[in-house]
């Protein structure tokens, strides 16, 4: 395996696990925001709070590992990206920054809940994957112009493509999707039938929305870069089994049978479409400007960057082990028997 086959698989594992724990998130904010809106909260708030409350700190550790990854391995991404995403970038980086905020006074106010704090933090939940997303549409290509060797974004072409609203629509169509299953297997690790069974509606609820989604993005992907998607077609295997694990996460869902397995299926389900997404994508970082070999480190830097990614992996992961061993995965905090600041 070649240095640079080597940093973007390391890099999109990192990118991939941001999306499945940052969606877990997001979507958690999103659904407490409606149940308060709704009048549900009774049902869900306890649930969903004693998950995001250890957790939401530590979501962004992978989204900064990749953006100092992309930079490390391919210096001249920054080159390329860091003009033409200052805008949609600086955005989601607000974004993220107000989210922090409204959870923070919204958890340490003790005058309880605070609807206009719980508002904003599910509604920032949903804009923050749908402009992250649109780095994904500008690196299909089509949507920037080199002008005096500068690259110049084409705003006004970027929003009015089918392409670039169809992949926002999937990424907030996904986040609430993978919430919704991972929330269901959580309420019934709290014991807690009643939130289980909503969020379990939830998620059959937009499984229908993210089949379609999905369908939009391959028809606009197709008029857009026939060759990407003649690509993706090559790989129909990978799609394939991402397909059958869905249905099977459905049916599990459907009889109220295993959600632990469900929720690991759709981890699965989710990995095999994204790793499909990249492989398919593979060399180019913004097409058809930058590759991964035309942009890539030297051997000396790359070699680092591989050990100080691996030296962060062996921290993280057994951090992360803890947090998930500790709070989110333990009976008793699940159960609202013990709070995660004992």
């Amino acid at each position: 395996m070649s240095l640079e086959i080597l940093g973007i698989s390391v890099l999109w594992l990192f990118l991939f696990g941001y999306v499945v724990v940052a969606s877990i998130d997001f979507g958690a904010g999103f659904f407490n925001a409606y149940s308060v809106m709704v009048g549900k909260d009774r049902i869900l708030a306890n649930v969903i709070k004693r998950y995001l409350s250890p957790v939401w700190e530590i979501t962004n550790v992978f989204l900064v590992f990749f953006f100092v990854g992309i930079v490390g391995f391919f210096p001249q991404s920054a080159y390329y990206y860091g003009t033409i995403l200052l805008v949609p970038v600086s955005i989601s980086l607000i974004l993220i920054a107000i989210r922090g905020s409204y959870y923070a006074f919204e958890s340490y106010s003790s005058k309880g809940i605070h609807i206009g704090y719980t508002l904003m933090y599910g509604i920032t939940g949903l804009f923050i994957p749908a402009s992250l997303s649109i780095v994904l549409t500008i690196s299909e290509g089509g949507f920037v112009k080199i002008v005096n060797e500068v690259p110049h974004l084409q705003i006004a072409k970027l929003f009015t493509s089918p392409l670039t609203w169809s992949i926002v629509l999937l990424s907030i169509v996904a986040v609430l999707y993978i919430s919704a299953v991972f929330l269901t297997w959580y309420g019934e690790r709290a014991q807690d039938e009643h939130a289980s069974n909503l969020m379990r509606k939830y998620a059959l609820g937009w499984s229908l929305p993210l089949v379609i989604s999905v369908v939009g993005v391959m028809v606009a992907l197709k008029g857009h870069v026939p060759e990407h998607y003649e690509n993706m077609l090559n790989l129909w295997w990978l799609f394939a089994i991402s397909g059958v694990l869905f249905f099977i996460t459905l049916i599990l869902l459907f009889k109220k049978k295993k959600y632990g397995i469900a929720v690991f299926l759709m981890v699965a389900q989710f990995g095999f479409a994204f790793f499909g997404y990249g492989i398919s994508h593979y060399p180019y970082l913004l097409y058809p400007y930058l590759s991964v070999y035309d942009s890539f480190t030297n051997e000396t830097m790359a070699v680092a960057l591989v050990i100080a990614f691996i030296g962060g992996l062996v921290l993280l992961i057994p951090s992360l082990y803890l947090v998930m061993k500790w709070f989110v995965f333990d009976r008793d905090y699940a159960c609202g028997k013990r709070n995660h600041h004992v």
